[in-house]
């Protein structure tokens, strides 16, 4: 669309209030991915309520992943993604099925559908993880759903100088960070390996 053609003071208006705006969505994303930023995870009980023996005694259920996609070869080269073998102990080790509970926190019940790929040369995975019940899955889904979490920013009412004589009111903090999927171990002192696929 393009910008509107405006007078030359109207101009510099425009561009103070684009600097404006790109400084403080730039300031948002800083908050929001801070390495190292310590906020706290709001916490909440869990949404199932069951006993040691009840998880011992429950039908092992083992997922797999529902659709399995493979990386096209590199346009320059023609050649297909390569495993790194410098991974190779690690990618044993994620590759392991626990069992564990996974909860949906933002839409209770609902199955939780979301995709892996944790390391470079395998192929992305798509899987549908049902919710509040045992499963048995490899070690990086379960490390994949305790990642999902976002920061709630809020707005607070204070004063805050923009330069050149400017004040306007409100500043965006970073106040929690919300787990919107959870998982927890099952059982932490039961682990089987699964004869994945050979990369």
């Amino acid at each position: 669309m393009g910008r509107p053609k405006v007078n030359s003071k109207a101009q510099q208006e425009l561009d103070k209030a684009e600097e404006q705006f790109d400084r403080f969505s730039q300031e948002v994303k800083e908050l929001s991915s801070a390495p190292g930023m310590e906020l706290p995870v709001e916490e909440d009980e869990k949404q199932t309520k069951a006993s040691r023996k009840e998880i011992r005694n429950a039908n092992d259920t083992y997922l797999k992943p529902k659709r399995t996609i493979y990386s096209a070869p590199n346009p320059k080269t023609g050649k297909p993604e390569v495993f790194n073998e410098r991974y190779r102990e690690e990618y044993e080790r994620k590759k392991k099925y626990v069992k564990f509970i996974a909860e949906n926190k933002e839409i209770i019940g609902e199955t939780i559908c979301l995709w892996t790929k944790p390391f470079s040369g395998i192929p992305a995975e798509e899987w549908e993880v049902p919710v509040n019940k045992v499963l048995w899955a490899p070690q990086y889904l379960y490390d994949k759903i305790k990642k999902c979490r976002y920061t709630r920013l809020m707005m607070e009412d204070r004063p805050t100088v923009a330069g050149e004589g400017m004040t306007y009111y409100g500043q965006m903090v970073a106040k929690s960070k919300i787990q919107r999927l959870d998982v927890y171990k099952a059982d932490d002192d039961i682990q089987v390996s699964i004869c994945g696929s050979n990369f």
